[in-house]
Parts: structure tokens; C-alpha cells; sequence
């Protein structure tokens, strides 16, 4: 029997390439948490998309609460941070903290998250977040790059494969183009 993975998924577009990577090795649960993305418009847009993926590719799926005062509460004092600084550690402790909760909630033993298929996702900082939370939870964290192997590439073909919603930015309000200080213009980030 496969150990069971919460797969923390931050867009669809991301999430097509990991669970390639993870399906043989794990039965899937899917997590879509994500209160940093702004406007709600936006969040509801990437929600359809990841519950799309998830029925396409027989994912099950579980989603958290859309909570964005709970992310510009932690983000408070870190609003003019470049995009990869503190801020971002924040919000990742944040998704993953959840994740790593709802894990147990749904009899998951190991996490993992999409966040670092993203060219400007320093995995480093995901992975040692990652590991610390889930850690005090329990649960053991799945640490990765999914970047590397051509992981953001071919999540892009899949993501226009499949027709998926891809976004411009990572989904805050501080990383909305026009808003965004010290980001490339990389799209289709979380």
C-alpha cells in the first residue's frame, strides 16, 4: 500500500508536472489553501481551475478556507518586501502550516507542496519552512525542486494541454503586475 501525500497546491498549472512526479509513489490528496491570493476574483478563478485538475486527473480534492485578513496579518510590516523575501516565507509558513494540519485531518502521513515549481521560488526556503512545520505537526515533509528536470517548462505544456487557467502573478495583492518590486515577469507562479 502507498503512503498517503497532501499535496499542497498553490494553481493547477503548477500541481499538472508534481503529480506526475509523486502518483506512482503516493496515493494523492490534494489541498488548495491559499490566502494570500488577491483580488477574490482571482482566488476563485484558481480554485475552479485546481478542482478542474483535480477531476481530470482523478486527484481527490480538499479545499481550506479563502482567509485573506489571515494572510495580511501575517504579512503586516512586510508589504514592501521584494518578491522572495520575508513576506513570501510568511505566506509559505502559513499554506504550509495548514497543510500540514489538514494532513492529519485527512490520514495523510507525508506533505508536499507545488510552491517550488515556480522559476522564482526559492526552494530552499519552501523546503526548510516545510519541514519545520510539519515537523511540529507530525507529519513528515516531502522536500523538492520540482523545478529542476524541466518540472516549470512541462507543467506549462500540460497547463495549455489541458486548457487550464494559467495567472501573471503569484497571486498577492504586493505581487500583482504593476505592484510587484524586484519580480521578473516570469507568469504562472504561486
Amino acid at each position: 500500500m502507498k503512503p498517503k501525500l497532501l499535496l499542497h497546491i498553490c494553481c493547477a498549472p503548477c500541481a499538472t508536472e508534481v503529480v506526475c512526479r509523486l502518483q506512482d509513489e503516493y496515493e494523492l490528496v490534494g489541498f488548495f489553501y491559499n490566502p494570500n491570493i488577491h483580488p477574490e476574483e482571482e482566488y476563485l478563478r484558481r480554485l475552479t481551475a485546481a478542482q478542474l485538475f483535480g477531476a481530470l486527473w482523478h486527484v481527490p480534492m480538499d479545499t481550506g478556507e479563502y482567509e485573506p485578513g489571515r494572510f495580511l496579518d501575517v504579512a503586516r510590516g512586510l508589504e514592501h518586501e521584494p518578491e522572495g523575501g520575508r513576506r513570501c516565507e510568511v505566506c509559505f509558513r502559513l499554506r504550509l502550516e495548514e497543510s500540514a494540519r489538514r494532513a492529519r485531518a485527512n490520514g495523510c502521513s507525508v506533505v508536499a507542496t507545488t510552491l517550488t515549481i515556480g522559476p522564482t521560488k526559492r526552494a530552499d526556503a519552501v523546503n526548510r519552512v516545510g519541514e519545520e512545520v510539519c515537523r511540529d505537526f507530525g507529519v513528515r515533509f516531502l522536500p523538492a525542486d520540482w523545478k529542476k528536470g524541466d518540472g516549470f517548462r512541462r507543467s506549462v505544456e500540460y497547463s495549455k494541454e489541458l486548457g487550464l487557467y494559467r495567472q501573471e502573478y503569484c497571486g498577492c495583492r504586493f505581487s500583482m503586475p504593476g505592484n510587484r518590486a524586484g519580480q521578473s515577469d516570469s507568469a504562472a507562479e504561486s
